[in-house]
Order: structure tokens, then sequence, then C-alpha cells
């Protein structure tokens, strides 16, 4: 019998990128993808000094990971790309990175199909 879990997350996928996701550019070095992604966000709690917690919330973006492609090649997110998306006349500019020592992106899906990228907002500027 087929894997049903599989069957149902993939089924699952298609309609979250059908449905809930918005065209984002994603920018290394001078190179640049335009994917769907939908806008999340994950709250680190992490341990700050003298032992007092302290929370950090980032905004995701949770992208088909074959999307993900620059200069012909599949990959993954690294700390300092940028996420750019345009809302209204303004691209609000995300820089990729998470508090800490977390990882700045993890996959979103048993199956490796979704990466969730941890951003921080790092400007504004005006759509051309």
């Amino acid at each position: 019998m087929a894997d049903l879990l599989r069957r149902g997350l993939e089924w699952l996928e298609r309609e979250r990128v059908k449905h809930a996701t918005r065209p984002v550019d994603y920018v290394r070095a001078g190179e640049s993808v335009r994917v769907r992604a939908t806008v999340g966000k994950t709250v680190f709690e992490l341990a700050g000094e003298y032992g007092v917690a302290e929370r950090t919330e980032t905004r995701d973006f949770l992208v088909l990971a074959r999307e993900l492609v620059l200069g012909g090649v599949q990959t993954t997110p690294k700390r300092g790309d940028q996420v750019r998306e345009r809302q209204g006349d303004k691209v609000f500019v995300y820089e990729v990175m998470a508090p800490g020592k977390e990882p700045e992106w993890r996959y979103s899906d048993l199956y490796r199909h979704t990466l969730r990228i941890h951003t921080k907002q790092v400007g504004v500027e005006d759509a051309p």
C-alpha cells in the first residue's frame, strides 16, 4: 500500500502553494530567484545574561526546496542572504538569520520538500 501520510502531506503542500503564498525574491551575492512563499513566524526563547530568558521573533518564509535555485543549482539558505518582499509601493528587505546559535533554516516537513527560512527585517525601500 502507498504511503498515505506522504501522499496526504504532498497534497497539503500543493494546496499551501496554490492558496497561501506570495512571490518574494531570494537574493545571494547579486543572484536572485523569485519563489512562492508562505509567511510565518517563529518565537525563540534563549537564556540571556544572568539566566534571564529573552524572547525573539523571526519572520519566516516557507518555500519549496526545489524552487530555491541560484546559478542553476538547487541550494539551501545561508546566513546573510536576503528575502525581498514587495507590499504595495514598498519593498521590505529581510536578512536570513536566527538568534544565538539557532540554525537560520530548517525543513518544515518530514520529506524535506519545504524550507522554513528564519529572517529579520533590515530595511524598507521604495518599490521600483
